[in-house]
């Protein structure tokens, strides 16, 4: 055997073994990872993305895969993700930008939920605050009835009675403006909901007057009610505390098949200078996995 012959042989070899142990490694989760010697998915990290623990939970049940999966892509959060999951994240250098609450089932738009709102949220506050979590979500709640400026008033009322504990704690009430049109699946739209208009939200962020009382900017939900996405984030940029994605129609991947133009609106976010998280919160169609991993290359501008 030539010494030509022999070096072909080995380097063969090698490459053959790599792929092996790659693929084994791989199918140990039935699914492709990113390549450890590749690093994560997410190379620039100018936008700090967060994966929303709903819409994967199936796809990894077990939290401690879930992190490692985060940590591979580059993400830095996983959210809305109950409580006592929280030292998992931090075990795994994560944080969890977001907390969960009330749900958008209940709101203080009606008076009759103020105490089951009151009660959740100023227990997730000093959740919150106990282990450094930044930001919790909270919803106007159905309309069920009430008018829009009733639904408003009573939404203003309420948080104004509650924002001083979110500045004492350092945390950050973040209101979701959802919705209503999409009433193909209970998560893909919310026919009902009060708060379906982003100007709607901001008028009430704007009466509550507090630091710690802004929006969550569901680029999906602003698309099907309003639109105008970009225009709208530099118009809203001060009150944006929080940011989710997902494709449009369909609530699904951010491919080709959808409306969005993502890379554009996540440089909308940096030159607003948004500091904060942006939550993947798409509905996978496919393999969880490969559409979180375009998603976040997507808006890893």
């Amino acid at each position: 055997m030539s010494d030509q012959h022999h070096e072909n042989s080995v380097d063969r070899r090698r490459v053959l073994q790599a792929v092996a142990g790659i693929g084994a490694a791989s199918l140990m989760n039935g699914r492709v990872s990113p390549a450890a010697d590749d690093g994560p998915v997410a190379k620039k990290g100018r936008i700090k993305q967060s994966l929303v623990n709903w819409c994967y939970n199936k796809a990894w049940p077990d939290v401690d895969e879930f992190c490692r999966t985060a940590v591979q892509l580059g993400c830095r959060s996983i959210e809305l993700i109950d409580p006592t999951h929280w030292p998992t994240l931090k075990k795994h250098g994560l944080t969890c930008a977001i907390a969960g609450s009330h749900g958008f089932r209940v709101g203080p738009n009606n008076r009759d939920e103020w105490d089951q709102c009151r009660d959740v949220l100023r227990k997730r506050l000093q959740q919150c605050a106990d282990f450094g979590v930044e930001r919790l979500i909270t919803f106007t709640g159905m309309a069920k009835g009430l008018s829009q400026e009733e639904g408003a008033d009573n939404c203003v009322e309420f948080f104004k009675q509650l924002v001083g504990e979110a500045e004492q704690k350092d945390v950050t009430l973040c209101l979701e403006m959802l919705n209503t049109r999409d009433d193909s699946h209970p998560m893909k739209g919310h026919p009902g909901y009060q708060g379906d208009d982003t100007e709607y939200c901001i008028d009430i962020i704007n009466r509550v007057a507090s630091p710690r009382f802004k929006l969550l900017f569901d680029i999906y939900h602003v698309q099907i009610m309003n639109g105008d996405v970009i225009r709208r984030i530099h118009e809203h940029k001060e009150h944006i505390a929080h940011v989710h994605t997902a494709g449009n129609p369909g609530r699904a991947e951010i491919d080709e098949t959808q409306e969005i133009n993502y890379p554009a609106v996540m440089q909308a976010l940096l030159d607003i200078q948004y500091d904060g998280y942006v939550g993947q919160e798409f509905i996978p169609t496919g393999d969880a996995l490969t559409g979180l991993q375009q998603a976040v290359k997507t808006c890893d501008v």
